[in-house]
């Protein structure tokens, strides 16, 4: 299919449309990604204001063959907002559809365009007594659309699920400029095809989606968040069996860390206080929210973790400022990582029941390729990995470049073997489209394809990533 550039010519048509208000001068921001792992190369970035702009936007870009980029709060890890060769493409910014259009509390429903950063609907649901649980650590700055796009995850998933099972109903705008209005806040709805969900998840491959209605939550009354040293990601997983017959779906999130995680932390954060010396092999950050005695519930469930021998050591937060302390622990491991810099980064999933036998034989795999470091982290009750490798201490990643495929293909590799998934929340994006191909069911694949070609025939929308 031949694409053309977003040409001067096309620009021009756009702004005899278009307020100038639409327009980013200024494109540099828009062809960064996080890891600096890919240059964007576009010159034209729209920022529309309604979805019939939106619309308008579309189906120019159709008819001229204008390649488009989805672009929401740009914190993506795997390329899916930069498209760094090709023709050179339009970015299609979302982020002045920021308005949060409804708030329902009784039906416990929020309605928000796709611009809203992810933080901005938290203290919106907060504002009425109500808890919207998407959370990670990009949460100030990633917005809604990039997070429907990508079926992001983050922390709380063990409880409340990804931001699919969050969602109710989308608004979107598909590659021709036709508008798709199923922005619903029902339970049940049993008309036909579940499209709502084909777009969840995309990556901005199949439409723009331009609103959202996701389900918010009665704030849990008590909550108790402790650290608890445990032996092994076995101990670990004995242990969250423990709290889950304990408390039951009252365990909102359940992460596992390890050592080399607070290593890494001492060595670009030292003055981050750190809450265990020596660090321990491996610990976990357990969050509870109950109706009520959730300090006491914790307290036994340390007790009975170190009566059963899991648990070691501990602490359990004492307050609110201390809860958000040991989780600010947590977000900034990834934090260091960057600053450590990975040779290759993995965002997996495997069955819950393998994921000690895994963690153990990708270590051996690992140490069998050279003398690297892993930091092994992520959320433990949704088998949820970030398996992350990186240069020996004191050396760059620069250094062993040429290693990356390598490294990937070891872990991918034995994911699969393990019954898993080679994206588990960040998307395939550009960064594992060869993996998909590589590693997908070639039915699904086919029909893939299939679907993209009735959504999108002329291949505009954001093209390379997840089909490559």
């Amino acid at each position: 299919m031949t694409l053309h550039s977003a040409d001067a010519a096309f620009a021009e048509r756009l702004r005899a449309r278009l307020s100038p208000r639409a327009f980013r001068e200024d494109t540099t921001p828009y062809n960064r990604e996080p890891r600096g792992a890919w240059q964007g190369r576009a010159e034209l970035v729209v920022a529309p204001e309604s979805t019939e702009e939106v619309s308008l936007v579309l189906a120019a870009a159709n008819e001229a063959r204008v390649p488009v980029i989805p672009y929401g709060g740009g914190t993506g890890l795997v390329g899916g907002q930069i498209m760094p060769d090709g023709p050179a493409p339009l970015v299609l910014s979302l982020e002045r559809m920021n308005r949060i259009r409804e708030v329902d509390p009784q039906g416990n429903v929020i309605t928000a365009e796709a611009g809203v950063i992810v933080e901005e609907l938290q203290n919106a649901a907060r504002g009425v007594d109500r808890l919207f649980p998407l959370s990670f650590g990009a949460h100030g700055s990633a917005r809604l659309g990039g997070v429907l796009g990508t079926n992001a995850g983050g922390a709380n998933v063990l409880r409340y699920g990804n931001t699919r099972e969050l969602c109710l109903g989308l608004e979107a705008v598909l590659a021709d400029g036709r508008i798709m209005r199923t922005l619903t806040g029902l339970r049940k709805d049993n008309t036909g095809y579940d499209l709502r969900n084909l777009l969840i998840g995309s990556e901005g491959t199949l439409g723009v989606i331009t609103a959202a209605s996701f389900k918010i939550f009665p704030q849990p009354r008590d909550r108790a968040v402790a650290l608890m040293v445990v032996s092994s990601p076995t101990a670990a997983l004995e242990l969250l069996a423990l709290t889950r017959d304990r408390v039951g779906d009252g365990v909102t999130a359940f992460e596992l860390i390890s050592g080399v995680g607070l290593d890494f932390l001492a060595e670009t954060f030292p003055d981050r206080r750190r809450p265990f010396d020596p660090h321990p092999d491996w610990m976990v950050l357990v969050d509870l929210g109950l109706a009520a005695d959730a300090g006491e519930i914790m307290e036994e469930i340390f007790a009975a973790g170190f009566e059963a021998e899991l648990v070691s050591d501990g602490l359990i937060a004492q307050n609110e400022a201390q809860a958000e302390d040991f989780w600010n622990l947590r977000e900034m491991i990834p934090e260091a990582n960057r600053e450590i810099g990975a040779i290759s980064s993995h965002d997996i999933s495997v069955p819950i029941a393998t994921l000690p036998r895994f963690i153990d034989e990708g270590m051996e795999a690992i140490a069998a390729l050279g003398p690297y470091r892993l930091n092994c982290f992520g959320h433990l009750g949704d088998g949820n990995l970030h398996y992350n490798v990186f240069p020996p201490k004191g050396r760059k990643k620069a250094e062993f470049a040429d290693q990356k495929l390598a490294v990937m293909g070891v872990i991918h590799d034995l994911v699969v073997a393990h019954g898993g998934s080679i994206s588990a929340e960040h998307g395939i994006g550009r960064l594992k489209a060869a993996d998909l191909a590589k590693y997908g069911d070639p039915v699904k694949l086919e029909l893939m394809r299939g679907i993209k070609q009735v959504f999108d025939p002329h291949g505009v929308l954001n093209p390379g990533a997840v089909l490559g």
